[in-house]
């Protein structure tokens, strides 16, 4: 019961911070996981220790497969270089950066206890990245390779991750076994993804209970996530290519009352996991000031921990300038102009959307602390929640500032592409309509209703598609209003 209670009051807290966090306009992973600190802190509160595989596979998961049934393969495609780029170019300068700077704080340490370390700090989190980044609406370019990023770099990450541990459990290190364990979890994670959503498309095609449709979209989510992990394939990989391909394969079959519910119980779902992880993050606040009182990282929240926090944000910030004009010389290159072209300033925003969440802390507090503890694991421990309190809080509540004053260029790129659909879906109906003829009186009605979606010239007007929208709503909400004060009258023949 005393667990009950305190998801329910975990939930409450959550929903006034997210409510408040709109209101002020900032994002509420910051304000959740401040608050989950502060909640820690006080002499009395709960202690919650955070498993780390059921952290992974609760909120990562179905987090990341929203974000991916959602991603555009066309536009991730055209970004492609870009993404790369970040996802496992920066991902690989970020864990080496990292990793120089552990060994000259604490020299002594070996350098595959400093790999983890950067391992485990590198990938930003997806479902931060994703809350902050549609409330504040940036340009659409930006905003599908920062997407983008965040389904990959977590599994470029965890593979360095994986590998490092295992040359500090084992002392050994070997090429080939690198380069089996990178075919086995990204090959085999991609087409273990791919056969999983084709039979689970197969298996589900005949279930037209809503609610019971929806539940097999979460139980096949954790199953694939669960799978793979015991296979020792990337989940994160496996997870991806199975809700891109359901994207693309459920497209035109699902019907609108399904599609309807599942995206609103999806929607819910994922704000419940964002808030309990981030509230969660705060509440190990604990675990990280015991960390701090033992002797041997007592040195570590004072000089050392400001080298190393200072290393690695400057050489992030060196590898996000870098990108930046990479990435402006290959645009140039291939022909692109205005706005395809990305500037210094979305480099510097691309550098602080990088916040850290639950797949750092839950990679650290999974190192082994058995007999034979993982070598300088409190440290490691300590650095990844410092790591991931401070990117949530201060770059959190400074990304909408920051944006503002860099003034980038709209992108109506998302509009241009829905004037485009709605020219197109308008001339399929009429074209329709045609093979009906035009003599009765609703074809000459529907027909009427479509043509008012063109103008004149035969292509979409937003200033008419929002006129007809307004009429269209105030026209259900008169005779919404009208069936409500009808009166309850029983009529009998």
């Amino acid at each position: 019961m005393p667990l009950f209670e305190l998801v329910i009051a975990l939930l409450l807290a959550g929903a006034l911070f997210a409510f408040w966090a709109d209101k002020i306009g900032a994002p509420y992973p910051a304000l959740l996981a401040l608050a989950g600190a502060a909640v820690a802190l006080v002499p009395g509160a709960p202690e919650v220790q955070l498993d780390p595989e059921l952290a992974l596979t609760l909120f990562v998961a179905p987090t990341l497969l929203d974000a991916a049934y959602d991603a555009s393969p066309r536009d991730l495609r055209r970004h492609l270089g870009s993404v790369l780029s970040l996802a496992v170019g920066l991902v690989v300068a970020t864990v080496a950066s990292v990793a120089v700077a552990f060994k000259l704080t604490i020299p002594h340490a070996g350098w595959a206890a400093a790999v983890a370390l950067g391992a485990i700090v590198a990938p930003p989190d997806a479902s931060a990245a994703t809350a902050v980044l549609r409330k504040l609406r940036p340009p659409h370019q930006l905003l599908v390779i920062l997407e983008g990023e965040s389904l990959f770099n977590d599994a470029s990450a965890l593979l360095i991750y994986r590998i490092a541990v295992g040359a500090a459990v084992t002392g050994a290190f070997s090429g080939w076994s690198v380069v089996l364990t990178l075919l086995l979890t990204c090959g085999g994670g991609n087409v273990a993804g791919w056969a999983a959503a084709r039979l689970h498309i197969w298996a589900t095609s005949r279930v037209d209970d809503i609610p019971v449709n929806v539940l097999l979209q979460f139980i096949a989510t954790f199953a694939v996530w669960m799978i793979a992990e015991h296979a020792g394939l990337s989940a994160i990989i496996t997870v991806v290519t199975f809700a891109m391909t359901l994207a693309r394969r459920l497209a035109g079959r699902m019907r609108a009352r399904h599609r309807i519910a599942t995206y609103a119980v999806w929607e819910v779902a994922v704000l419940v996991l964002n808030v309990l992880a981030f509230v969660l993050i705060g509440l190990q606040a604990p675990l990280c000031r015991c960390a701090c009182s033992r002797r041997r990282v007592g040195h570590l929240p004072g000089r050392g921990s400001g080298r190393l926090c200072c290393r690695h944000r400057r050489a992030g910030w060196v590898a996000i300038l870098l990108h930046a004009a990479i990435a402006r010389r290959l645009a140039v290159r291939r022909g692109a102009q205005g706005a395809d072209i990305p500037s210094y300033g979305s480099g510097l925003l691309a550098s602080w959307c990088g916040m850290r969440g639950i797949v750092t802390l839950a990679a650290a507090l999974a190192l082994p602390s058995g007999e034979v503890p993982f070598p300088h694991r409190d440290v490691i421990v300590f650095s990844a929640f410092s790591v991931v309190l401070v990117t949530l809080v201060i770059q959190g509540l400074t990304l909408r500032p920051l944006m503002a004053r860099l003034r980038l260029d709209h992108d109506d790129t998302v509009e241009r592409e829905v004037s485009i659909a709605r020219q197109a879906t308008a001339r399929a109906a009429l074209k329709a309509l045609d093979q009906h003829g035009t003599d009765s009186f609703a074809s000459q009605t529907l027909r009427q209703e479509y043509e008012a979606r063109l103008n004149p010239h035969g292509t979409p007007s937003k200033a008419g598609h929002d006129r007809l929208a307004a009429l269209q709503r105030d026209a259900v909400a008169a005779r919404r209003a009208a069936l409500t004060e009808l009166p309850l009258v029983s009529y009998r023949r």
